[in-house]
């Protein structure tokens, strides 16, 4: 049996986004994993609060709220098997269950700009958490550097993922979903 992740890529347009993305001169510098086909299973590293850029950590993402309301995304497909599916599911769980270990690793963010590889224990940002989870159930990406120096635009390069969508996130969900529910998904 297989399963269908996704892997979806933003540009939320805030200050933080447009300071990473004068360095990075990509489209979208933020990455989420999701679970489920619906987009109510979206997970990543970033802002525990939206209003609040400087608290971050691992996050449910209401992509559905106001942080993403306006973003522009890209939204890829990987197939895999049910095994693989359990393991990133397992990790993720295991991470909501101890959430307040886990922090935002913007000392690692700073150390991609540097080229320098600092992996510091529970503490991830955005494309190094999906990277890790990727690789630890056995998708690899196309260009294998130290899973702390993995940009977005890494992981978006990668053989496995499939481009399925891109524009504005809040187009997609009009488009494919007819029950568009604004307040469905809550961030942790």
């Amino acid at each position: 049996m297989s399963r269908k992740i996704y892997v979806l890529l933003t540009d939320t347009g805030s200050i933080l986004t447009k300071i990473i993305k004068l360095y990075t001169k990509n489209p979208h510098n933020h990455v989420s994993i999701v679970i489920d086909d619906q987009f109510n299973k979206v997970y990543s590293f970033g802002r525990k609060n939206p209003w609040n850029p400087f608290m971050g950590g691992f996050v449910k993402e209401n992509i559905r709220g106001h942080l993403f309301r306006n973003a522009d995304c890209a939204i890829y497909c990987v197939t895999i098997t049910e095994k693989q599916f359990q393991i990133i599911n397992g990790k993720i769980k295991e991470m909501e269950e101890h959430k307040d270990d886990y922090r935002y690793n913007l000392i690692g963010l700073v150390a991609v700009m540097l080229n320098m590889e600092i992996d510091r224990k529970n503490a991830f940002f955005c494309s190094h958490f999906v990277a890790a989870l990727l690789n630890e159930s056995g998708i690899k990406m196309k260009n294998q550097k130290p899973l702390s120096l993995v940009t977005p635009h890494d992981i978006k390069e990668s053989a496995s993922l499939n481009l399925i969508y891109e524009g504005k996130l809040s187009s997609y969900f009009q488009n494919y979903y007819q029950e568009y529910q604004a307040d469905k998904v809550e961030v942790i």
